[in-house]
């Protein structure tokens, strides 16, 4: 149990990053278009929620995999 927090605690990071990275581009394009096409659910917070969790878990295995 102890790794899997020492891993999230290394990777938090990431996914915090790209989590509102994409939120900053999903709302632009969403802004942009006028459309929410390409959106879980239509909303700019949930794809972009979904991304950083996505990119934190990849970094939790890379991290794992290599050490």
């Amino acid at each position: 149990m102890e790794t899997i927090h020492a891993l999230m605690q290394q990777s938090a990071g990431v996914g915090a990053g790209i989590a509102l990275g994409s939120a900053v581009g999903f709302g632009l394009r969403r802004k942009r278009s006028g459309s929410s096409e390409g959106l879980i659910g239509g909303s700019v917070f949930v794809t972009s929620a979904v991304c950083g969790i996505v990119a934190m878990g990849v970094m939790m295995l890379i991290t794992y995999v290599s050490a």
